[in-house]
């Protein structure tokens, strides 16, 4: 009997999974394996480890507790199932950060053909080019424009029938991981992807150009951690949109991610480094107890810390505030943009190498931004206009919660503010502010298209 192995790694979906489909027409049985990689172990944070022992759990129920879970070398595990089940070909969706680049050349490199079919996104990185000279895009506006030009394949069904392999008890190596005590985070798994979205399309996506920013209401997709272990696939996402202002920017959204995919692919030293490599010659300061604080969400500030304390907390945040909680690093602490990259790393369930590493370019303002100015958000007003009632800061800073709506984004000038303990701000924005146009100016540096 001819069989074909499916590797899975962030494709952890039955529905419009190329590579799966590719794997059930490559033999008359497959083996459904997931290898746990030590690396992806070591970067991985408890809660994204948690998330992913669900997820798995979740991917083996769908293939009737068929899954393969093996721990060891990739080279080894590979070698070891072919040689078991006689398989011929190995199956995988393409991956581009650089990690995953070097590990599948080495597996190949050892004489295992790897089979690519698909990928983690709707257009591949590397595929939109600039018509004049082929080359990659550097700002978003443009490369939207290209990747609609480009387009996609429809979504395809889940497969109707799936012929698995029983696996022997050696291979049902099932992580354990539990979420850190306290914490809270979303429900992995395919099936959680699909009820999500389908509650975010009939309640959230007509409104989402008006209501994704604002963090006190369920105005977002949460779409971002299903998509990081590719529960679902974008395509899946962008079939049914309209061209409604709402359905465009919920679009755009989607192409953000797909766009640092891009960056990425095509820089890929900007996982840790600058984009634009000026910023390498501006004044930081150590990180020390600001940063410490600024961890732990006790700067002062309510919105900033409402943010921090919900990463923490769940393992995730809303989009506006990691903007905010990022500028304030970057440009009231003037703390490098690597040190808070790095604590998103290790307690977002939704990481994204890409998205991560470049969304925090983008505010530090040493990234793709084609502006001419330096960004600096104010946390105050920030949080005034996306947070107008307090409902989230009372939500995840309970120590201001008795404050009212006039009160609770500047507790320092209420005579109760500070009743219940909430931190004293560590720093002054307006003159923090100055400060970092201040550093802006020593280097004269702008970034360019």
């Amino acid at each position: 009997m001819s069989r074909s192995i499916m590797w899975f790694r962030r494709d952890l979906r039955l529905i419009d999974n190329p590579a799966l489909l590719a794997a059930i027409e490559a033999g008359e049985e497959i083996v459904p394996v997931f290898i746990l990689d030590p690396k992806l172990i070591e970067i991985t944070g408890a809660k994204g480890l948690a998330y992913l022992a669900e997820s798995l759990r979740n991917l083996d129920q769908s293939l009737g507790n068929k899954l393969h879970i093996c721990t060891g070398n990739h080279v080894d595990v590979l070698n070891e199932l072919k040689k078991k089940y006689d398989a011929t070909s190995v199956h995988i969706a393409s991956e581009y950060d650089q990690y995953a680049l070097e590990r599948d050349a080495r597996i190949e490199s050892a004489g295992i053909e790897l089979t690519r079919t698909g990928s983690p996104y709707a257009v591949a990185p590397g595929r939109v080019k600039k018509p004049s000279d082929a080359t990659n895009y550097r700002v978003y506006t443009p490369f939207y424009r290209g990747w609609l030009l480009h387009g996609w394949r429809a979504p395809v069904a889940a497969p109707k029938v799936i012929k698995a392999v029983t696996p022997d008890e050696k291979y049902r190596n099932f992580p354990t991981w539990q979420p850190p005590k306290g914490t809270e985070i979303f429900a992995a798994g395919e099936k959680a992807a699909h009820d999500r979205f389908k509650k975010f399309k009939a309640k959230g996506l007509d409104a989402y150009d008006e209501t994704r920013n604002f963090a006190g209401i369920d105005g977002t997709s949460k779409m971002s951690t299903h998509l990081t272990w590719g529960e679902i696939h974008p395509r899946t996402l962008l079939a049914g949109l309209g061209e409604s202002k709402a359905h465009d920017t919920f679009r755009k959204e989607i192409a953000w991610r797909e766009f640092y995919a891009d960056v990425l692919h095509n820089y890929p030293h900007t996982d840790k480094d600058y984009y634009a490599p000026q910023f390498a010659n501006m004044r930081y300061d150590e990180p020390g107890e600001k940063f410490k604080v600024w961890c732990e969400g006790k700067t002062g500030y309510p919105f900033v810390d409402a943010g921090m304390r919900q990463l923490v907390k769940e393992g995730w945040m809303h989009n506006r505030v990691r903007m905010v909680v990022a500028s304030f690093l970057a440009k009231d602490l003037h703390i490098e943009w690597q040190h808070g990259a790095l604590f998103f790393e290790e307690h977002l369930v939704d990481f994204d190498i890409a998205s991560n590493a470049h969304g925090w370019q983008w505010t530090a303002g040493c990234g793709t931004d084609a502006s001419p100015y330096y960004r600096v958000f104010n946390p105050i007003e920030q949080g005034k206009r996306f947070d107008e009632n307090g409902d989230y800061i009372r939500k995840y800073v309970p120590e201001l919660a008795h404050l009212s709506a006039d009160e609770i984004h500047e507790p320092w000038d209420s005579a109760d503010g500070y009743k219940h303990g909430y931190a004293k701000k560590i720093v002054e924005h307006a003159t923090e502010r100055i400060e970092s146009l201040a550093r802006l100016e020593e280097i004269k540096v702008r970034n360019t298209e």
